[in-house]
Parts: structure tokens; C-alpha cells; sequence
């Protein structure tokens, strides 16, 4: 029986950090052999741009890590044809690929790509490895995730992501102290008791033995043929509620996590989220006029105070060269791009509850005095 292509799931919600996490494993990767599958919530793409020049830098990894971008809409999802036949490519080349990782947008459930895995299309090719939840743990403790009225759909997409999950990754925690660290990770397996490990990523960054190869699911073939849908082995353990966080992650071996049974979730069919809640809205706003730093950089804060902006990102031209825009909720970075060098224009992507697209256009407008549409 020939070899499956192991398959890391990573997951999230919007800003926490997938992205990042990504980058810092292709520069660990050692002499892996990877395939990635960008999926972004907007019509241009940031995260798949960063995540190339990060394979582009890494020795050798023109040729050796290979990324492709899924936007518009969701990856795996019932109305996107273009999963299996890039899945099915890539199968193709399995003597040129060690490790596929997917990076689901940020408002999507890792279960539509779980379950396709499972496909009669898919299941002679690949496996499982492991889900990953990526976590912005000073959003997580500051109650941004709780379910009141106005923060319900992020709450209830959070909770999923989590659900489903194997590991935790708590990301952004560098100055976070022990205490902290703690009542993240009691919050977390309050929301989510069935995940399995917690682990903490420092500068985003996370021990390679920690992300790939922990062959959390392994299958149990009810059909040799695949006639029916991969059941997998019910979960055999997990660490109770006083488990903790390793700080020191270098003790594992790589193998830890290896030989436990996998999650029993039921996978059903997915139907695309804005047939359950049209309100998640997702738009692009240019400029063609060069913007400053910082009055964009507050622009764009005031614009998530005003609407429920939960993430903004883009590349905008300034009279230094491509800025490089990133947003979680309130909290907005630009800094120059040493690889973009020219931009034809600005583009902003917002994604949000119910947001404006005229009330944030307005808003830019004024506060930049330049126009924005």
C-alpha cells in the first residue's frame, strides 16, 4: 500500500496569528518538503504573499516549499471546486512532497477539509496529521471572545474553531507572565474540554516537532475499497483539566503526541456560512494617493472603534515605498515592506459583523485626507 501524504490543519480566528506561525515553520522545516494551501477571506491576497516570500528566503525554498493561494470565499467548503484537483495535484507529486499544511480563513471550520480528507477522491493520498487552533491569547483574555449579544458570532466561531481542534497554539504571549498563561489555557479547555495538548508559541514561533508529524489520527478502514466514508478510532485519552502547557517544548522528541486515537466529531456536510449568517462581510477599499504611516495606522484603529472591524490588512503606497497594513480589531501595525518595492495603488481588505463600507470609506477619507473608495 503506497504512502499517505500527512496533512496539518491550521486554523483560527481572524488575526490570530496563522499566518506568522506559518512562516516560522517553513524556516524550521529543515529538509522537509512542503505544500501550502493559503485560504483568505477577501479578494486580494496578504497572507499567501508574506507566507511566499518567507518560502522564497528560506534556503532552498524555491523549489522545495510550494504555496498556493485559495481566496474568494471558503477552502473545502461545499461550493469551492477547486480543493480536490489541487489536492489530487499535489498526490501527483507526492515523490517531491513530505507534508501538506492548509491554513483555513480565518472564518471557517477546520471540519469541511476534515471531511474531504475523507473523500473517496482523497483518501487513498492523504492523512490527518493533526488540527491546529491558533489562539491571539491577549484577545482571548481581554473577553473579546465572550457570547454578549454584540460579540455572540465571533464567541460561537471561536468555540468551533477550538472544538474541533487537537492542539492549541497560544500565540502573542511574550509578555504575558505565568498567571496569564494559566487562565488562558483554563479558558480554553472551558470552551473546548476535548482538546488534546496546549502549546505556547513564543515570538510565533513553534517547535517543528510540535506542529508536524504527530499522527493524531490514525484510520480504521471499515472499507478497503472506500466505498463508505474513513471512520476513525474514538478518542483514547487526553490530559484532564489540570494538564498544562510545556515551557520547555524541547524535551519532546517529535513522537510525544504520536499513537492516541483521534477526535470523533460526526463530520456532515458543510454548507457555506453565509447561508447561516450573511452578516460576515468582507470588502476591498483603494487609494490611489500616497498615505503617511501613522495618520493611516489611526485611521484605521478609529474605523474598528467605530464599526465591528475585526480584521483589516493590505499594502498601501506611501512616499517611503509599500507599507504592509495589518489589523486585529483596534490593534493596527504598518510598516515598510522590504518586498514589495512598487504598488500601483493602495488595498485595504475589511472583514466584520455587519460593517459599513461607506460609514469606514467616509472615515479613511477624512482622517487621511486622501481619497478612499
Amino acid at each position: 500500500m503506497k504512502q499517505l501524504i500527512p496533512v496539518t490543519i491550521v486554523t483560527g480566528f481572524l488575526g490570530a496569528g496563522k499566518t506568522t506561525l506559518l512562516r516560522s515553520l517553513i524556516e524550521r522545516r529543515q529538509t522537509r518538503r512542503l505544500a501550502l494551501l493559503i485560504n483568505e477571506f477577501g479578494e486580494i491576497s496578504v497572507d499567501g504573499a508574506m507566507v511566499r516570500t518567507t518560502a522564497a528566503d528560506t534556503v532552498g525554498g524555491g523549489t522545495q516549499v510550494h504555496v498556493q493561494d485559495f481566496a474568494h470565499g471558503l477552502i473545502a467548503y461545499g461550493d469551492d471546486e477547486l480543493f480536490v484537483s489541487a489536492m489530487l495535484a499535489l498526490a501527483a507529486r507526492r515523490a517531491q512532497i513530505d507534508h501538506v499544511l492548509i491554513e483555513t480563513s480565518g472564518l471557517a471550520l477546520p471540519t469541511a477539509v476534515m471531511e474531504q480528507l475523507q473523500s473517496p477522491e482523497l483518501a487513498d493520498h492523504f492523512i490527518l496529521d493533526a488540527t491546529l487552533a491558533v489562539v491571539d491569547t491577549p484577545l482571548l483574555l481581554s473577553d473579546r471572545f465572550e457570547h454578549a449579544a454584540d460579540q455572540a458570532p465571533a464567541a460561537i466561531m471561536f468555540d468551533q474553531q477550538l472544538e474541533f481542534a487537537d492542539v492549541v497554539v497560544l500565540n502573542k504571549i511574550d509578555d504575558l507572565d505565568e498567571d496569564a498563561l494559566l487562565a488562558a489555557e483554563t479558558r480554553v479547555r472551558q470552551r473546548a474540554p476535548k482538546v488534546r495538548f496546549l502549546e505556547l508559541a513564543y515570538h510565533a514561533q513553534l517547535d517543528i516537532r510540535l506542529a508536524l508529524g504527530l499522527r493524531l489520527h490514525q484510520p480504521t478502514r471499515t472499507d478497503l475499497q472506500h466505498a463508505h466514508v474513513q471512520q476513525y478510532a474514538p478518542l483514547a485519552s487526553m490530559p484532564g483539566q489540570e494538564a498544562a502547557p510545556l515551557a520547555v517544548q524541547t524535551r519532546l522528541n517529535g513522537h510525544a503526541h504520536s499513537g492516541l486515537g483521534a477526535h470523533s466529531h460526526g463530520l456532515a456536510t458543510h454548507k457555506h456560512f453565509h447561508e447561516q449568517d450573511p452578516g460576515w462581510l468582507s470588502f476591498v477599499l483603494r487609494s490611489d494617493a500616497p498615505q503617511d504611516a501613522d495618520q493611516l495606522a489611526q485611521a484605521v484603529s478609529e474605523a474598528a472603534r467605530t464599526e465591528p472591524v475585526l480584521r483589516s490588512k493590505g499594502y498601501v503606497r506611501s512616499a517611503d515605498g509599500v507599507l504592509l497594513v495589518q489589523g486585529v480589531r483596534t490593534r493596527v501595525s504598518v510598516h515598510r515592506d522590504q518586498q514589495q518595492t512598487t504598488a500601483a495603488r493602495s488595498q485595504l481588505v475589511f472583514i466584520g459583523y455587519h460593517i459599513s463600507r461607506g460609514k469606514i470609506a467616509a472615515l479613511l477619507s477624512e482622517r487621511t485626507g486622501t481619497k478612499w473608495h
